[in-house]
């Protein structure tokens, strides 16, 4: 399915807002919450599924859903349709600070693979599915990398970061991050995850006990604060009950 030719505007710094410019008939998916206001004549509508494969019946948008369950999403996501005979223009922001990245998939190759909490909304028409990482064993300790989303299409995509987003291009290189700093990464890019060596850096590095390798030829995409270690941050604060 040819997806919805959509155009957008981004405000703010740290905590961005992109807007959608709907014309008619045109539809912008997104995860349950995103919206934060949209003008007269758009309509929403939640669905199972993201409604990339047409009418596929209801055991096809069973499995659709239940795949998206398996990242700890929602089973539906919200369709929002321009129903008017004007342009109109429906906004999204993720639900903590950072930087949204305007994804055209056309020009990274019909393919983005992202963290399973990045993705914010897409034009009606992209694939989301499920990434695991390929060694399981490890993938089940490693936490943040190792359920990914994939996004597949040709249309625009927008997915959050947390704090500063970096943008690396490689070229037949390796780059091993903290797992928690990836944000997407395009197709042609080796992923895993490995654990780090020694016992020491283990247990006294501060670092966790596993890195994200990623090898190839692509572009990544990284971000200096993840949500989980804002988390980490503000929990540290909270002062403790002395009862």
């Amino acid at each position: 399915m040819q997806s919805h030719e959509v155009d957008y505007e981004i405000f703010g710094n740290d905590m961005q807002v992109v807007e959608v410019e709907l014309d008619l008939g045109e539809t912008i998916v997104a995860e349950a919450g995103a919206m934060n206001w949209m003008e007269d004549d758009i309509e929403y509508e939640a669905k199972m599924g993201d409604g990339s494969g047409g009418d596929e019946g209801l055991m096809g948008k069973l499995f659709s859903a239940g795949k998206r369950a398996l990242t700890g999403e929602s089973l539906f996501m919200t369709h929002f349709t321009n129903t008017g005979s004007n342009k109109r223009r429906v906004a999204f922001a993720a639900p903590y600070p950072g930087h949204i990245i305007p994804i055209d998939l056309s020009e990274m190759g019909g393919e983005l693979t992202c963290q399973k909490d990045a993705f914010l909304c897409a034009a009606l028409g992209t694939e989301l599915s499920i990434a695991f990482s390929r060694k399981l064993g490890r993938g089940f300790f490693g936490g943040e990398g190792f359920i990914l989303q994939r996004l597949r299409g040709d249309g625009m995509a927008f997915v959050h970061a947390g704090g500063t987003v970096i943008k690396k291009e490689l070229v037949n290189d390796t780059l091993r991050i903290d797992t928690g700093c990836l944000v997407a990464f395009t197709s042609g890019i080796d992923y895993d995850i490995e654990m780090v060596k020694g016992l020491k850096s283990m247990f006294f590095g501060g670092e966790g006990l596993f890195l994200a390798t990623l090898q190839g030829t692509g572009t990544v995409y990284l971000q200096s604060l993840p949500f989980s270690k804002l988390a980490d941050r503000i929990i540290a604060q909270v002062p403790r009950s002395s009862n």
